[in-house]
């Protein structure tokens, strides 16, 4: 890991730098020819009580600015163990694991060191600000420790120091949910210096893995959702040069607990399918399968609402579960697509053209013995008739001929009663069976229905300036030395560090964005994560490295003056780990490097969302110095930064960095000042697949089952039910994504459009099959429509969606009063009977008034099935705006899904 000193070394001004490979060979040239100074110091208690060794450690707490060792190329080894008291909880979107830790740290201060039977005790517990600590960090913290503060720590009489200290640590962790509820992740715990090399300070492993991992599950508390399977280790290899963060990692492997998983989000939505699969038992000649099956995705939307909680939010990747839900509504749509095709072929394909011959070789004999329904035999009924008809007829001729004359008037009689019911069971066959050809259309869709076929479809789914100070003398060449002679430059940290004080100092900015924890639409907000780099030159700290015996010395960041850079569109405080060291260079080169949790203003645009790329800036420039006093620079090139960010990043959560820039601007100011402002531009893109799996396929999914129920036959079907099932089916499901939407108040997001005219085609749709419902059950009785509905909807709009204006056929007999027509033929029937009464026995008398009854519904049924002109109009007149309606249907769902293919395809090109 190199991510401090090492590379901002390479900026522009090198005359003034010394890198750190070269500057090896004359520190190991040090190490040979200069001899051990002296040994750890011994502390001189005057009284075997912990007063008397607190006044002997007096003079100690003064060096707890340099790192305590005596001889500064020796290495400190820190010793890191901790034990997992907590797992807190994860957040799949911003890629975050939160625990809770006992952390423990040991190292060894030179500095100190005691006789035990002389000051009466071995170790003691001081104050931490008394003395040097390490600056450990955990690469992956995102957040301050919010774990209560322990202000103590142990020291020892051979020098060793233990510090031990809760952490709660928010740390990023690349989450893979893809098996969700039954996944395993690893998570990592890097520990490091943040800016001492490996030739300072090494990180080793204080305890065995198998024993940490052992302790924590026997301290464990929170049983919760998580339980962990093992803690390992893998320590950094070393490097023979030794410029590099030394590092050790610990990789924690946790299991999700699936049981509430599996209880509440797998068994309820296979019970639903099931239900669904049952369904195809339903017989579609007689019950409305369609208004059920809609029924059924109301509920299965209903409880994706009731468990959205439950369900993990992310953006890099589509957990399984979802998928299977998806496919789950997916199949329910396309059973209810099905239901209404089979409905609209029983109600409706008597009119049908006759079936393909393609689809009766495919379907009905290929499809149907493979399904085990093979083509029904075709019946018919008018040949059928006709032939009785006929029959009886021939029959009649000779019976005629035989028998008296009142068994010949019976028979007349009774031929023409079979002639009238024959004509009656004709049309009534006709009117509700169809033709051939409906049978046809029939059979093809029950193979399709097979509900063995639908289980099979099932099963298989579950799968810098120069110095011009003079240098500081050290009386003996060391650490302790250079601090006493850097005492005097610690007194002028309240000033800028430059002798004269016209010369700008040059601070140079450079950083490396860590993470993106977040967007928050709402307040216009980013939060991300970096690794900010400053570098500057203080005049007051140069000193001779051969003199000295050093070259940099660590030290803390309050003991020297520090540049007031600030980011403009900051908006709270840095809660990230508190780094507390700088380096100072012989040179007089600072190097600071802390990391810094930035929660920035950033002019969102989410007009094209969840398409949406971002562009927000990082402004760095000094809050009150002017160019006079400092002057802005690059560290490092952009492309660099834009490197070094994408290989180091790792929340890769529902953002991508796609492009970083950089400019530098001079502000003028009305006083005739002038500020300079480095501007960085950070372009990320959202990653869509989320919102298109959650959000935009299961509205196409409903937008097209309204679609489809235009072909509900409305003579049959209550077509209304059926539309406000769906809408409100519609209203859950926007209910349960509402959570998905982007929330904002400057503008409207093309999404949250397309979903609001969902919904208002769905409601047109609605009320349009309630006037169409209106039109077909009580337009009987309407006065004929106006002059203008019948030139401009049925004339105009008729033509336009091909459904022309129906003329009345020749030959067809129009009865203008049923009830005259009936009176006129009871009239003549009477005329009749009372001429032959007189001849006639009771038998003829009855056969005669039950000819005549028939012969009077045979009239009502004509009159059922011939309706009025006007009647007729309204008729068109709503079966018109039916086929306009569904026409903008299908302009608007092409329109939008190729805008949607377009928007996505366009926001990778850009």
């Amino acid at each position: 890991m190199q991510r401090s000193t090492f590379r901002i070394m390479t900026s522009k001004d090198k005359a003034s730098k010394v890198p750190l490979s070269s500057t090896m060979p004359a520190v190991v040239v040090s190490i040979i020819f200069m001899p051990a100074l002296c040994s750890t110091a011994d502390v001189t208690c005057s009284k075997p009580n912990q007063p008397s060794l607190l006044a002997a450690l007096t003079p100690i707490f003064n060096l707890s600015a340099i790192r305590p060792v005596l001889n500064q190329t020796t290495v400190t080894n820190v010793s890191v163990s901790f034990t997992l008291y907590g797992i807190l909880g994860v957040d799949e979107k911003a890629q975050l694991l939160t625990t809770y830790i006992w952390l423990d740290y040991w190292w060894m201060n030179e500095f100190i060191s005691w006789d035990q039977a002389q000051c009466g005790a071995k170790k003691i517990s001081l104050p931490k600000e008394k003395f040097w600590l390490p600056d450990i960090v955990i690469n992956e913290f995102m957040e301050e420790n919010k774990a209560p503060s322990v202000p103590y720590v142990y020291l020892y009489n051979d020098g060793a120091v233990h510090d031990a200290m809760p952490v709660r640590v928010v740390s990023s962790c690349n989450l893979n949910i893809y098996t969700f509820p039954f996944d395993v992740q690893n998570c990592s715990l890097t520990f490091n210096s943040y800016i001492y090399y490996a030739f300072e300070i090494q990180v080793l492993l204080g305890s065995p893995a198998e024993n940490i991992t052992e302790d924590s599950k026997s301290v464990m508390t929170t049983m919760g959702e998580w339980e962990l399977l093992d803690i390992t280790a893998l320590k950094t290899p070393n490097n023979d040069t030794m410029l590099y963060i030394d590092e050790l990692a610990f990789y924690i492997r946790l299991r999700r607990r699936a049981t509430m998983y599996v209880v509440n989000l797998l068994l309820p939505s296979c019970f639903l399918i099931t239900v669904d699969l049952f369904s195809f038992l339903l017989p579609p000649q007689s019950v409305d399968r369609s208004s059920f099956k809609m029924t059924l995705i109301l509920g299965y939307t209903v409880f994706l609402l009731i468990m959205n909680d439950l369900l993990p939010i992310t953006g890099n990747t589509i957990p399984l579960i979802n998928v299977f839900f998806s496919l789950c509504l997916a199949l329910m749509v396309a059973s209810l697509l099905e239901t209404i095709l089979i409905t609209n072929l029983f109600c409706n394909s008597a009119g049908f053209s006759p079936v393909p011959r393609w689809i009766r070789v495919l379907i009905l004999k290929i499809i149907g013995c493979l399904v085990c329904m093979p083509q029904k035999k075709p019946k018919d009924s008018v040949q059928r008739t006709s032939t009785v008809v006929a029959r009886g007829e021939s029959d009649g001729g000779p019976r005629e001929t035989k028998g008296s004359s009142e068994d010949n008037k019976a028979l007349q009689e009774l031929r023409s009663l079979n002639k009238v019911l024959l004509d009656i069971r004709v049309q009534v066959e006709q009117q509700q069976k169809g033709k051939q050809s409906s049978e046809d259309w029939i059979q093809c869709c029950l193979m399709k229905i097979k509900p063995s076929k639908h289980l099979c479809i099932l099963v298989s789914l579950l799968m810098i300036a120069s110095c011009s100070s003079a240098a500081l003398n050290c009386s003996q060449p060391g650490p302790t030395s250079l601090l006493s002679s850097l005492q005097t430059a610690f007194d002028l940290s309240a000033i800028r560090p430059v002798v004269n004080m016209s010369t700008p100092t040059t601070v140079s900015i450079g950083f490396t964005l860590y993470g993106i924890l977040g967007v928050d639409e709402k307040a216009q907000v980013l939060t991300t994560y970096i690794w900010q780099n400053l570098e500057w030159q203080n005049e007051f700290t140069t000193w001779n490295a051969e003199e000295c015996g050093v070259e940099w010395v660590a030290i803390p960041r309050t003991l020297l003056w520090v540049p007031d850079v600030v980011i403009n569109e900051f908006m709270e405080k840095n809660t990230a780990p508190d780094v507390p060291y700088t380096y100072l260079f012989y040179s007089g080169q600072v190097y600071d490097n802390q990391p810094v949790r930035v929660v920035s203003s950033c002019r969102l645009d989410i007009y094209l969302f969840p398409f949406d790329i971002q562009n927000c800036t990082f402004t760095f420039n000094s809050y009150i110095h002017s160019i006079y006093d400092i002057k802005l620079d690059n560290l490092t090139s952009a492309e660099e930064i834009l490197k070094n960010s994408q290989d180091s990043m790792t929340t890769m959560g529902e953002w991508e960095l796609i492009g970083i820039k950089s400019e530098l601007k001079r502000i003028e100011t009305l006083d005739g000042f002038a500020y300079d402002e480095l501007h960085f531009y950070i372009s990320v893109r959202r990653h869509p697949i989320m919102y298109v799996v959650n959000l935009l396929m299961p509205s196409c999914f409903l937008i097209t089952v309204d679609l489809f129920s235009f072909m509900l036959p409305a003579q049959d079907i209550d077509r209304s039910l059926f539309k406000m099932t769906l809408v409100l089916g519609y209203t859950v499901f926007l209910l349960s994504t509402n959570n998905l939407l982007p929330i904002t108040g400057n503008t409207i997001p093309l999404i949250n459009v397309f979903l609001s005219l969902c919904l208002i085609l769905m409601v047109s749709s609605m009320m349009e099959a309630i006037l169409i419902t209106n039109f077909l059950r009580g337009s009987a009785h309407y006065a004929p429509p106006p002059c203008w509905v019948r030139k401009f909807v049925i004339g105009v709009l008729g033509q336009i969606v091909r459904l022309p204006a129906k003329t009345s056929q020749q030959g067809d007999t129009v009865i203008e009063n049923p009830n005259k027509q009936e009176m006129e033929d009871l009239s003549q029937v009477a005329e009749e009977n009372e001429k032959e009464q007189q001849n006639e026995d009771e038998t003829v008398e009855v056969l005669k008034n039950l000819g005549s009854d028939l012969q009077v519904i045979h009239l009502q049924v004509l009159q059922h099935l011939k309706a009025t002109p006007s009647y007729e109009e309204w008729i068109q007149f709503g079966l018109v705006i039916d086929r306009l309606l569904f026409i903008f249907y299908i302009i608007f769902i092409t329109v939008s899904f190729i805008s949607i293919i377009l928007i996505w395809v366009n926001s990778y090109k850009t």
